[in-house]
């Protein structure tokens, strides 16, 4: 019996950092690691500043925030490069989604991914778990033109799908991601993860549904 959120859902659209993958820490150890080349210590409040920025906007902020002295292409090069082999060795699924995905497949449920970090990453995640064959569309930050919070991202996953919002439901583990998939006028399931959990509170309020893992869903 799958659980009552899957009901009248034609499709499922993941975030994928701490929503499907079990990675947010890595990004602030990148952070940290990335500044400290220039010598510059990481502000206390940095994560919150750039939660739901693409890729792109964030190499950006970095630019401009702390006046980093080389390219946009070369800042977004050596994330990618810094984050390949955490993600390759170091990020496990979260708990509970190979069975989750498998129960979709079988049950007809779409699948598709919403994520802000870079297509080579999303890529690199897909095939070192044996994803790719899961999902039907897979949309970055950079494919749109807006970041979250705005729905740019879950309206264009649900496009490629051919599925109407209000019949999609989406894992979000962030505040930004959570009013992304709201504002796009579909249900929201927000998602444990312990990066995010000074925000838990306003994450059960703001969505439909919470989990701790996706265990027994199906």
């Amino acid at each position: 019996m799958r659980h009552e959120m899957l009901q009248n859902t034609d499709a499922v659209i993941f975030d994928m950092d701490g929503s499907l993958v079990d990675s947010m820490w890595m990004w602030k150890a990148i952070d940290i690691e990335y500044l400290g080349m220039f010598k510059i210590p990481m502000p206390e409040d940095l994560q919150t500043k750039i939660e739901g920025m693409s890729f792109n906007e964030t190499a950006v902020y970095f630019k401009e925030h702390f006046s980093i002295p080389v390219s946009l292409e070369e800042i977004m090069e050596t994330w990618n490069r810094m984050a390949w082999d955490k993600y390759t060795h170091q990020v496990p699924l979260k708990k509970g989604i190979p069975d989750f995905l498998e129960g979709c497949r079988r049950h007809g449920i779409l699948l598709g991914i919403a994520t802000s970090n870079s297509r080579e990453l999303v890529e690199n995640v897909a095939a070192t778990h044996s994803l790719r064959n899961y999902f039907t569309s897979i949309v970055t930050g950079s494919d749109v033109e807006r970041g979250k919070p705005a729905p740019d991202i879950y309206l264009e996953v649900a496009k490629q799908l051919d599925v109407v919002p209000g019949r999609c439901l989406v894992f979000e583990d962030i505040v930004a991601g959570i009013l992304a998939g709201k504002n796009a006028g579909m249900r929201v399931c927000a998602v444990e993860d312990d990066y995010s959990a000074h925000d838990r509170d306003k994450k059960r309020k703001l969505a439909d549904y919470y989990i701790e893992d996706y265990l027994g869903l199906f």
